[in-house]
């Protein structure tokens, strides 16, 4: 004789629809937005550690090793990764284009759609999330390695304040660099748009740099150049900031490695936005 399956366990509603409780109608809402005073909360913190970073530095001593050592591991040490990734992006945008101003016969405009690309949106953008992968991921590491072996209470047994000998160089370097290899991920971006529209495509090199030179103002670097200042500024804000807060032992290093690109990486895209909508007020574009 076969058994009947046995009826579905009811499952459990919760507390504000159980029967017998009265049902209120902003009680969803305020569990919607409990998350809401921690994220503000750690905001501030993060606002409170630029603020100290930037203060710490105009108080001496300078330790201007720290900067240029930064500035090394920033800027020259993604170099490589920089113009590897600036070469295929104006190559690949050139080709899309291309591919796009065919059908109208316009394909001599690819400099000028590709030059405008790059200065304004690409090159700061990707500059930032390739910059935050390799030196914002090795800035959380090495600073949460230093919390967990108490190298950074050391330094405070010492009277080093660790705000002004770790977050401030990183600072430093992380706002200077960044521009930096933002003009040179644009650089080479015009010679991967190049080598695509004028060797690849032989369209007209006098006609693309033409309409290059005719379209693209000094304007439209100095905005992508401060994108890449104000990326750069949040990236070592968010990395030093998870690599000073880490608690526990070598899992939670990566832990915030990990939470450092994350929020880093998302807080570019999210800027960006911002920036784009403030920067059409002083510096507007095409009649906005």
């Amino acid at each position: 004789m076969t058994a009947s399956p046995a009826p579905p366990s009811p499952q459990t509603a919760p507390p504000e629809l159980a029967p017998g409780r009265r049902f209120h109608p902003f009680a969803l809402a305020v569990r919607a937005f409990a998350p809401l005073p921690g994220a503000v909360a750690l905001f501030g913190e993060h606002v409170i550690l630029l603020l100290r970073a930037t203060l710490w530095l105009f108080r001496r001593p300078f330790r201007l090793r720290l900067f240029f050592d930064q500035m090394e591991f920033v800027g020259v040490g993604s170099l490589p990764i920089i113009m590897l990734v600036g070469f295929f992006t104006g190559a690949v945008t050139a080709l899309q284009a291309i591919l796009a101003l065919s059908l109208f016969e316009q394909q001599r405009y690819v400099g000028f759609g590709v030059g405008i690309s790059l200065a304004r949106e690409l090159a700061p953008v990707f500059t930032a999330l390739m910059i935050t992968a390799r030196a914002g991921s090795g800035m959380a590491t090495e600073l949460a390695s230093m919390k967990i072996t108490e190298q950074v209470d050391a330094l405070t047994t010492f009277a080093v304040n660790p705000v002004h000998y770790l977050v401030t160089p990183r600072l430093v370097a992380s706002a200077v660099m960044l521009p930096v290899m933002c003009m040179v991920f644009n650089v080479v971006g015009l010679v991967g748009c190049y080598v695509v529209s004028v060797i690849s495509y032989e369209i007209d090199f006098g006609q693309v740099l033409a309409l290059f030179r005719h379209g693209v103002d000094p304007i439209d670097y100095i905005e992508g150049i401060l994108k890449a200042f104000c990326f750069g500024v949040t990236m070592a804000t968010c990395a030093c900031y998870q690599g000073l807060n880490v608690r526990g032992g070598a899992r939670e290093v990566g832990l915030a490695t990990t939470r450092a690109v994350v929020s880093t990486s998302v807080t570019v895209l999210v800027l960006d936005y911002f920036l784009i909508e403030i920067m059409n007020v002083f510096f507007p574009y095409g009649g906005l």
